[in-house]
Protein backbone atom coordinates (compact mmCIF):
# COMPACT_ATOMS: atom_id res chain seq x y z
CA UNK A 1 0.00 0.00 0.00
CA UNK A 2 1.02 3.74 -0.74
CA UNK A 3 1.49 6.20 2.10
CA UNK A 4 0.54 10.12 1.52
CA UNK A 5 3.66 11.40 -0.36
CA UNK A 6 5.97 13.37 2.14
CA UNK A 7 6.48 16.43 -0.38
CA UNK A 8 2.45 16.79 0.33
CA UNK A 9 3.01 17.34 3.75
CA UNK A 10 3.57 20.74 4.27
CA UNK A 11 3.37 21.68 7.39
CA UNK A 12 4.81 20.69 10.74
CA UNK A 13 2.23 20.38 13.26
CA UNK A 14 3.14 18.74 17.14
CA UNK A 15 1.58 16.05 18.81
CA UNK A 16 1.14 14.88 22.39
CA UNK A 17 -0.81 11.77 22.37
CA UNK A 18 -3.63 11.92 24.91
CA UNK A 19 -3.12 8.91 27.33
CA UNK A 20 -6.14 9.39 30.21
CA UNK A 21 -7.26 11.53 32.65
CA UNK A 22 -5.37 11.87 35.86
CA UNK A 23 -5.66 13.03 39.61
CA UNK A 24 -4.81 16.37 38.04
CA UNK A 25 -6.37 16.52 34.55
CA UNK A 26 -5.71 15.37 31.54
CA UNK A 27 -2.65 13.23 30.73
CA UNK A 28 -0.66 13.15 27.23
CA UNK A 29 2.68 11.18 25.93
CA UNK A 30 5.85 13.28 24.87
CA UNK A 31 5.60 15.86 22.35
CA UNK A 32 6.76 14.78 18.21
CA UNK A 33 6.92 17.08 15.80
CA UNK A 34 5.72 15.22 12.63
CA UNK A 35 4.99 16.37 9.06
CA UNK A 36 0.90 17.56 8.03
CA UNK A 37 -1.13 19.09 5.83
CA UNK A 38 -3.39 21.51 7.56
CA UNK A 39 -6.27 23.11 6.69
CA UNK A 40 -7.85 26.05 8.85
CA UNK A 41 -11.31 25.51 7.85
CA UNK A 42 -14.70 25.98 9.65
CA UNK A 43 -16.90 22.55 9.36
CA UNK A 44 -19.54 21.13 11.75
CA UNK A 45 -18.72 17.45 12.45
CA UNK A 46 -20.26 14.48 14.92
CA UNK A 47 -18.40 12.29 16.67
CA UNK A 48 -19.56 8.71 17.39
CA UNK A 49 -19.99 10.30 21.02
CA UNK A 50 -21.95 13.59 19.80
CA UNK A 51 -24.27 11.61 17.49
CA UNK A 52 -25.96 9.59 20.66
CA UNK A 53 -26.49 13.04 22.27
CA UNK A 54 -27.28 14.89 18.99
CA UNK A 55 -24.73 17.47 19.18
CA UNK A 56 -22.58 18.64 16.45
CA UNK A 57 -18.63 20.50 17.17
CA UNK A 58 -17.04 22.90 15.40
CA UNK A 59 -13.84 22.47 13.82
CA UNK A 60 -11.55 24.67 12.68
CA UNK A 61 -8.28 22.57 11.27
CA UNK A 62 -7.98 19.52 9.81
CA UNK A 63 -4.54 17.40 9.41
CA UNK A 64 -3.76 15.16 7.15
CA UNK A 65 -0.33 13.16 8.18
CA UNK A 66 1.31 9.95 7.41
CA UNK A 67 -0.33 6.61 8.25
CA UNK A 68 2.09 5.53 11.46
CA UNK A 69 1.30 8.96 13.89
CA UNK A 70 0.13 8.04 17.25
CA UNK A 71 -3.03 10.90 17.63
CA UNK A 72 -5.83 9.70 19.65
CA UNK A 73 -8.90 11.93 20.18
CA UNK A 74 -8.19 13.97 22.37
CA UNK A 75 -4.75 14.37 22.38
CA UNK A 76 -3.17 18.07 22.24
CA UNK A 77 -1.72 19.35 19.20
CA UNK A 78 0.04 22.87 18.59
CA UNK A 79 -0.48 23.81 14.51
CA UNK A 80 1.99 25.89 12.55
CA UNK A 81 0.76 29.49 13.66
CA UNK A 82 1.26 28.22 17.35
CA UNK A 83 -2.41 27.68 18.22
CA UNK A 84 -2.86 25.00 20.35
CA UNK A 85 -5.93 22.67 20.20
CA UNK A 86 -6.84 19.58 20.94
CA UNK A 87 -8.08 16.38 18.31
CA UNK A 88 -11.75 15.64 18.09
CA UNK A 89 -11.49 12.90 15.61
CA UNK A 90 -9.49 11.20 13.98
CA UNK A 91 -9.83 8.64 10.88
CA UNK A 92 -7.32 6.15 9.90
CA UNK A 93 -7.74 5.75 6.31
CA UNK A 94 -6.51 2.71 4.21
CA UNK A 95 -7.72 1.07 1.15
CA UNK A 96 -5.99 -2.23 0.48
CA UNK A 97 -5.29 -2.65 -3.59
CA UNK A 98 -6.86 0.72 -4.57
CA UNK A 99 -4.13 3.03 -5.85
CA UNK A 100 -4.55 5.89 -3.14
CA UNK A 101 -2.39 6.62 -0.18
CA UNK A 102 -3.11 5.92 3.75
CA UNK A 103 -3.07 8.78 5.80
CA UNK A 104 -4.43 9.39 9.32
CA UNK A 105 -7.15 12.47 8.95
CA UNK A 106 -7.52 14.49 12.54
CA UNK A 107 -10.29 16.84 13.19
CA UNK A 108 -9.39 19.74 15.22
CA UNK A 109 -10.93 21.74 17.66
Amino acid sequence: MTRVPRRLLRHRVVIEPYEGDGAYGPTYGPPAEVPALVSEVIRLIRSQAEARSGRTITSTAQLITAPDVVCPAESRITLPDGRITRALTVAHHTAPGLPVPQSVEVMCE
